[in-house]
């Protein structure tokens, strides 16, 4: 199906679905959008921007198709892009008709598994819908939505098994404020958009706590080694910084090592970055406040409180990687640890 033909599908309408959306309209994509509340697409048709998040950001709403029927959105669409907090995902999907999906291209922008399950979302509509993974890929940073939608030079990448028809999804974002990347590693970069919220929950712990700089570094390169011992426990590859294995035989330049934007950067962004949930979440409980009050003081879902018990429990089921700044979050969100205790701990796990 030539570009020119192929029909988008947008489903969540939080802030990073927005910006995302904003993407593709900037470049003169039509899109259908599934909204879960009638009243934010009232508002949005009225205002021509979404009325809850990046609301500086005004939308051609004649190229919008919006709906609350999640099946009729996707049945219309070829390629459906799915940006929804992993949290809600299940009870967004779970109706919907599993022959809705047949045939179609997922777009992942989702960085979180599903709570309970602890699937990708990939695993849930393969037993959803029976939709291959050859036909998923996933959408990865380093990249805020208060970035993307404020036009600031950011690089997305796009994963999947099939890397032509990836490049394909890939150009339909590319413009002069978003610079694509493709890869193959589908399950190896969505654990790692897991994990980096994981790890950013711990950097805020730090800064609550009060630590500096320079302990803060050190936290973050540990997290960037444990990550790197996980990812190669699972079998992904090209998870070191540095290693370039062949040159691209058109232009003789080197072959790109995604490590470098998709896992370190993305890591360092979210850690380090005032946009980051994940970092301001930890921020307020590493300075004293409770997980409900924090998460109260938050109004905005941070994925990677959830994401720390899930991350747990796979480790501790199926990989087995050595995790101590990972578990040390889990204990804190999960197991009720002190958080200045815990972190005491954690500094002579540190190298």
């Amino acid at each position: 199906m030539s570009d020119a033909t192929t029909r988008i599908a947008v489903i969540g309408s939080g802030s990073w679905a927005t910006a995302l959306a904003k993407v593709l309209t900037d470049n003169g994509h039509s899109i259908g959008w599934w909204v879960r509340d009638a009243s934010i697409i009232d508002s949005f048709k009225r205002k021509r921007h979404n009325p809850r998040h990046l609301t500086g950001t005004r939308f051609p709403i004649e190229r919008i198709e919006f709906s609350t029927d999640i099946d009729a959105v996707v049945r219309a669409a070829d390629w459906v892009l799915i940006a929804v907090p992993a949290a809600y995902l299940e009870s967004a999907l779970k109706g919907s008709d599993p022959l809705a999906w047949k045939e179609k291209k997922v777009i992942s922008a989702v960085k979180g598994l599903l709570p309970g399950s602890n699937l990708l979302l990939n695993d849930f509509l393969l037993q959803h819908a029976g939709l291959p993974l050859t036909d998923y890929f996933a959408l990865l940073g380093p990249s805020h939505a208060e970035e993307v939608a404020a036009e600031k030079l950011s690089y997305l990448t796009f994963s999947g098994m099939d890397t032509s028809v990836a490049e394909q999804i890939a150009a339909r974002f590319s413009n002069d404020y978003i610079n694509t990347l493709v890869n193959d590693d589908i399950l190896g970069v969505q654990y790692a958009a897991i994990l980096k919220n994981v790890y950013a929950l711990g950097a805020g712990i730090a800064n609550g706590l009060d630590y500096g700089d320079n302990f803060l570094s050190v936290l973050i390169a540990n997290a960037a080694d444990e990550m790197a011992g996980f990812l190669k426990k699972l079998g992904a590859y090209h998870i070191v910084v540095g290693e370039q294995e062949s040159e691209d035989p058109v232009t003789h330049r080197m072959m790109p090592n995604y490590a470098a934007s998709v896992y370190l950067g993305d890591l360092l962004v979210t850690c380090y970055s005032l946009h980051s949930r994940n970092r301001r979440l930890g921020g307020l409980i590493g300075k004293g406040y409770s997980l409900e009050a924090a998460k109260a003081e938050m109004n905005m879902v941070a994925e990677g409180l959830p994401a720390s018990n899930c991350i747990h429990q796979v480790n501790a089921s199926r990989v087995q990687a050595d995790m101590p700044i990972a578990e040390a979050v889990y204990r804190i969100c999960w197991g009720q640890a002190d958080p200045g205790e815990t972190f005491k701990l954690l500094e002579a796990q540190l190298i």
